[in-house]
């Protein structure tokens, strides 16, 4: 019955055009009978309107079929409020996956990668400390020179992570001779651990693709699910499906700044809300943009040209520069006034300082100008609800404390002035602020 169904499926999506071509790896799964309707050359298409319609002019992985697949379409099909929650994610990151892929000649359903990895949210964080939409783990990210401090995370940055992930996954296709099947592997349960299974398997004389490997029970799952996204892609209608409309044309620019920006001040000068502006720039973590970064955001595309022009003309008595620093062992406050070129007066104002006690491994903010005063305000408007503490709990993670509250991670971060590549303790007091109490 499962065959006779994916036949039909086959089918019914055979009247618009001809079906990509079956993906060229080793699968060990069985494919979907071959369905000819009459043939219309890409070119006398017209121009897809929605990024979907364009991804599913160029998908391949949705020709393979086999249980474990069918399980896994299955399950998406179980997710009633799946498309509900990625669509406003998909309106906003989906046309540059789409983009950045096809400019380097990948196949396309790897554009569907961050819905199994993340379900498109940039805030993720799981439990092994991965994040972002393509889900990176810090060794991962080192290992990328993907920059992570106290201002910035990389992984959490839409286009610099898809950059990494990108360059990630193209490398290790080459690893693998081409083979894509394996490359998801490895991304997933690392290099090492595929080459392993794969040495296992050829030492007993047995086949070495993927579906033959004995892998991690979540590698299992990871491979089938990204191809049965490629087939509810591909037959959403035969299947029921309504995929949220998402415009076939960039949802952002990127705008020049100018110089350090606290992002209240320039969600106001691009007349948005904080929120959005905040999806736009996950890796953004604090109050202001990263000193000594790209000097850049992402803007609604509409609104690019006046918000430049904003921008640019910004006085200078209205921008501040700030650092952030951690006290190291024998500092002074007269140490790193004169290696910062300020007055100790207003280390001490600026942090809250009493007298000249500092502790190393603490952190101090050191702003460049005197309009550090609006900076701190604008930090303080940005924050919104109810101010309550919280004790953090063995088993907690920042994703887990944000899921329970409603919150996101990145206000966590900036609420509480956390290290992101520190782990929390049981027992550290936290502050959020929480809507409606």
């Amino acid at each position: 019955m499962r065959l006779l169904a994916l036949l039909l499926i086959g089918l019914l999506s055979a009247c618009a055009t001809e079906p990509p071509p079956v993906v060229s790896v080793p699968t060990g799964g069985e494919l979907l009978p071959a369905v000819k309707p009459a043939k219309i050359e890409p070119e006398k298409l017209p121009p897809a309107t929605d990024v979907w319609e364009r991804l599913r002019r160029q998908l391949t992985f949705h020709t393979l079929h086999n249980a474990q697949i069918g399980a896994a379409r299955d399950h998406y099909l179980k997710q009633t409020r799946f498309l509900e929650v990625i669509a406003p994610r998909a309106e906003r990151y989906l046309y540059h996956l789409v983009t950045e892929i096809e400019q380097r000649d990948m196949p396309a359903d790897i554009a569907l990668l961050p819905l199994v990895e993340s379900a498109l949210n940039p805030f993720a964080y799981s439990s092994q400390r991965a994040a972002g939409l393509w889900q990176i783990m810090p060794g991962t990210a080192d290992d990328l020179n993907m920059r992570r401090d106290w201002w910035y995370d990389a992984r959490l940055d839409v286009r610099d992570s898809t950059r990494s992930a990108l360059d990630y996954l193209e490398a290790l296709n080459g690893d693998f001779d081409g083979d894509w099947l394996l490359t998801l592997a490895a991304y997933n349960a690392g290099k090492a651990r595929v080459r392993r299974a794969i040495r296992r398997n050829r030492d007993a004389g047995l086949p070495t693709d993927y579906w033959s490997l004995k892998l991690p029970r979540e590698t299992r799952h990871y491979v089938p699910r990204l191809i049965a996204l490629s087939t509810l892609v591909a037959f959403d209608r035969a299947l029921g499906l309504e995929l949220p409309p998402v415009p076939n044309s960039p949802a952002f620019v990127a705008v020049p700044t100018g110089g350090q920006i606290e992002m209240l001040r320039a969600a106001e000068l691009a007349k948005m809300e904080l929120l959005d502006l905040r999806r736009l720039n996950p890796g953004q973590l604090r109050w202001a943009t990263a000193p000594h970064g790209s000097g850049e955001l992402l803007v609604p595309a509409e609104r690019a040209e006046a918000l430049a022009s904003t921008f640019a003309a910004l006085p200078d008595e209205q921008r501040v520069t700030w650092e952030h620093y951690r006290i190291r062992r024998g500092d002074s406050l007269i140490r790193i006034a004169k290696r910062f070129d300020t007055r100790v007066a207003l280390l001490r104002e600026v942090n809250n300082i009493r007298g000249n006690m500092i502790r190393a491994g603490d952190t101090l903010m050191i702003p460049s100008s005197e309009a550090w005063r609006e900076s701190l305000a604008m930090a303080r408007k940005g924050r919104t609800g109810v101010r309550r503490g919280y004790t953090v709990r063995s088993g907690d993670s920042l994703y887990v404390i944000a899921q329970r509250f409603g919150v996101t991670i990145d206000d966590i971060i900036t609420w509480n002035n956390l290290d992101p590549a520190r782990y929390l303790q049981p027992g550290q007091a936290l502050t959020l602020f929480i809507e409606g109490g």
